[in-house]
Order: C-alpha cells, then structure tokens, then sequence
C-alpha cells in the first residue's frame, strides 16, 4: 500500500490522529503537493495546536511555496508554544528559520 494511502486510511479511522496527519503531510511536501500538504498542516495544527514539529515543517513548506509573511507568522506562532513547553531544541531551530527568512 502507498504511504498516502495508509495514513489517509489512518486518518478515515481517527481524523484527529497528529502523528499520521503530520505525516501525511510530510509525505506529500516530498512529493511536490504543496498544496495539499500545507492544507493538512493547517488541520493538523487545527486539531492539534500544540504540535510544534507541525509549525517548523509548515513553514518551511510555506517558505517553499514563495508564501513567506505566512511562514514568518506561523513560526513566531510555534517558537511561543515551543518555549512555553520547554522545547528549546525545536524553538531554535524554528528561531534559525525565522532570521533566514527574515534577511
């Protein structure tokens, strides 16, 4: 089975499941959908607001995407959830992402 198809079936049987949805955006980030992969950023973010992998991830996806005010607005978004959880790791690699886009 194709890795879009299994977590897409994952996500038929549980919609608010993070791991797959970040998953599956991943998955079609690296296939060039970007589309759609940010739109299931956004669920996944939805659903579950204090999943800080999904902020850096979608704004680099967003970043790709020539949307870059969104990317700038959704780490600065995750770097405060990433702080407030004690996340320094994924905090500064959101921060390094945020001064690259913003030069």
């Amino acid at each position: 089975m194709d890795k879009i198809a299994g977590l897409k079936e994952v996500l038929t049987l549980d919609p608010k499941n993070s791991f797959a949805r970040y998953g599956l955006a991943m998955e079609l980030a690296g296939r060039g959908s970007t589309a759609e992969a940010i739109a299931e950023f956004d669920q996944l973010l939805a659903n579950d607001p204090d999943y800080t992998p999904g902020y850096f991830m979608s704004a680099q996806t967003l970043a790709d995407a020539g949307k870059r005010a969104e990317a700038i607005e959704r780490l600065k978004t995750g770097m405060q959830r990433a702080v407030r959880d004690g996340n320094q790791h994924i905090a500064g690699q959101m921060q390094a992402l945020l001064d690259e886009l913003q030069r």
